[in-house]
């Protein structure tokens, strides 16, 4: 009996070690996407909490306009809130921004909501940032 010599083997490793690592540069891009995509989302939170805070500070110190700092979506903010208004969709584009002001019924506090929302990117969910806090009156 002849016996035969195996030829192509290592060809034939050499393709599957680069499929493998082929499938795992894959992978490593689909996460790398990911991570930009989570990057992006936070830093949008980030600012829009960052705005609400710097809000809610500047109405702590003017507790005798507070009424007026009230704004529905889609309206233009008054006088106290046009700078604020201003900063906040320039850090956040095309941000909807509720602000509901509402004094308790013995006028110690008042419930202040600002809520934040915007897409990210065109067709994508929209994402909502809401941050209830009452200031006691002084």
């Amino acid at each position: 009996m002849k016996i035969r010599q195996q030829s192509g083997i290592a060809l034939l490793e050499a393709l599957l070690a680069t499929l493998i690592l082929a499938i795992g540069l894959l992978g490593t891009i689909g996460l790398q996407a990911r991570a930009q995509s989570a990057i992006a989302e936070a830093g949008m939170r980030a600012e829009a909490t960052i705005a609400t805070e710097k809000l809610l500070g500047i109405m702590v110190n003017d507790q005798a306009n507070l009424a007026n700092y009230a704004l529905g979506v889609n309206e233009s903010p008054r006088t106290q809130l046009a700078l604020w208004y201003a900063e906040t969709q320039a850090a956040i584009p095309g941000a909807a921004i509720l602000i509901s002001v509402v004094p308790s019924a013995d006028l110690s506090r008042t419930a202040v909501v600002v809520s934040i929302s915007w897409v990210r990117k065109a067709g994508g969910p929209s994402n909502n940032h809401v941050v209830t806090s009452y200031i006691a009156q002084s």
